[in-house]
């Protein structure tokens, strides 16, 4: 169901992942499109620094399962909802690091003239751009709902959930995961800098 080229780049995102501890536990999930009908996506409660291809599943764009017998991760619905809101967004990495989590329970988050903005596109690090951050909630068919008219009117860089974790996409897993580098950079010097006043 899910290619073993792309299931090979999600396992190995989640290993690179775990290495900069920004997946504790079973925390986090990782996916990427498939094709106009499937999304690969990790499975429920595995830990992403050991994670197999085996690990890796396929659901539909509702987030039912199309691999027999595997739950898929619990926040399937947000993966689902970037693939059919924007075409090119070809993988989808979520983590839990220390940086996202601590600075999200503070309230909105705003990186100003930092270089690496221009790793999301920008043409000069003279700006400032928000981070959204989204108050948590179990209920994850009714917080897709909440977010998604604020991610069509001003699509973000990411996004953050309180007291959980950061949402980077980018065209493949790859180009996924250095947005979540940059973002992770960027979230860490933010806390760096709270910490020196």
């Amino acid at each position: 169901m899910v290619p073993a080229e792309l299931a090979n780049a999600l396992a190995e995102a989640g290993q690179r992942m775990d290495l900069r501890c920004w997946v504790p536990g079973s925390a986090g999930n990782l996916s990427a499109r498939v094709d106009d009908a499937r999304i690969a996506i990790t499975r429920s409660g595995v830990h992403k620094g050991r994670l197999k291809t085996s690990d890796i599943m396929a659901v539909d764009y509702d987030g039912k399962t199309l691999s027999e017998g595997m739950k898929p991760s619990a926040e399937t619905l947000l993966h689902c909802q970037l693939y059919r809101l924007f075409p090119q967004v070809g993988a989808v990495l979520h983590g839990h690091s220390v940086a996202a989590t601590v600075l999200s329970m503070q309230g909105a988050i705003t990186f100003s003239d930092y270089e690496i903005l221009k790793a999301f596109g920008f043409a000069t690090h003279e700006i400032d751009v928000v981070l959204p951050v989204y108050a948590n909630d179990q209920d994850i068919g009714r917080l897709a709902a909440y977010i998604e008219p604020l991610l069509l009117r001003d699509p973000p860089i990411g996004y953050v959930i309180a007291g959980h974790g950061v949402y980077a996409w980018g065209t493949s897993v790859e180009h996924a995961y250095w947005r979540l580098e940059a973002l992770e950079f960027l979230l860490q010097c933010e806390l760096e800098r709270r910490r020196m006043k």
